[in-house]
């Protein structure tokens, strides 16, 4: 039986560590007395680890091994069903790439307006040939690797026409992307980042993970010019600066994407999808 005892200790030994907190504050926070409270509860956090048999963290690369995980119940109405490759940490140089693609693709449900007439091409062909309930692309980074694919739910008769759809647009981010279409992600993906800073809570969270990931607040208008124009970085020296555009994207999405073995995760009544196999075989286009 779970107890409050083994949770604290989990707690205690791998999440309570200064190098794991951050103490945010937005809006009108008096300072002076953020730093007091501070000292009165966060001070007597030991900057080690105790416990060190089973608290020091494994920190070997983490390994990505393509596969698949199918839960079939047929009792539930629709299949819930998430696509991924491996990509790159967050402060690898092609991430701001990966987040222009990642936007090509979009999001979409049957809910929203617009049918047939928005940017992304995917929740086009969704709206007009009614391919999927919703869709929800995403780009997920971690600290030596990163997940970037697609979570949506289907009919059970329509798992295979979806899965074709989103694979043909993987291949089509790869191969034949317009600039036009990159400018009007890149607009898109940099309003996004500010619609998401509405208050002081969002506002807080945006500052706690940037300084995990980078140890330091991005000002919106470095992170603007990331956007527009890429850099290559080593040890926080810049080394190359070129436009992040059709080609950009293309190349970066063929590095991570094309004839890569995905992951797929399947819940409900998952019968009609693909073996794994066929799966991997849409990764790539046969040309000659």
């Amino acid at each position: 039986m779970l107890t409050t005892i083994p949770i604290y200790l989990h707690l205690s030994t791998n999440y309570l560590l200064p190098h794991r907190i951050v103490l945010a504050g937005a809006g009108g926070v008096d300072h002076d007395k953020l730093c007091s409270l501070a000292d009165k509860y966060l001070g007597n956090l030991s900057p080690s680890y105790e416990n060190a048999a089973h608290g020091v963290p494994d920190l070997t690369p983490a390994v990505f091994t393509g596969s698949e995980i199918r839960v079939r119940d047929d009792a539930m109405p629709l299949a819930h069903i998430a696509m991924a490759v491996e990509t790159c940490g967050w402060d690898n140089a092609d991430n701001i790439a990966l987040m222009v693609a990642n936007t090509l693709i979009g999001s979409w449900d049957r809910a929203m307006g617009g049918g047939a007439n928005l940017p992304s091409i995917l929740a086009s062909k969704s709206a007009e040939s009614n391919l999927c309930h919703s869709f929800q692309s995403f780009n997920t980074n971690y600290t030596d690797s990163g997940l970037w694919g697609i979570y949506f739910v289907a009919e059970p008769l329509q798992i295979d026409d979806t899965v074709h759809q989103i694979q043909s647009e993987w291949m089509r981010l790869c191969n034949n992307v317009t600039n036009f279409e990159v400018q009007r992600a890149k607009n898109i993906l940099k309003a996004n980042l500010l619609l998401q800073l509405d208050g002081t809570t969002p506002v807080c969270e945006d500052i706690g993970r940037q300084i995990l990931c980078y140890g330091r607040r991005i000002p919106l208008a470095e992170l603007d010019a990331r956007i527009e124009v890429r850099y290559t970085f080593q040890y926080y020296v810049q080394l190359v600066q070129r436009s992040v555009d059709a080609q950009t994207v293309m190349n970066v999405c063929t590095k991570y994407i094309y004839d890569q073995c995905p992951v797929v995760s399947a819940v409900g009544p998952v019968e009609q999808l693909d073996d794994y196999g066929i799966l991997r075989g849409g990764m790539y286009w046969v040309r000659t």
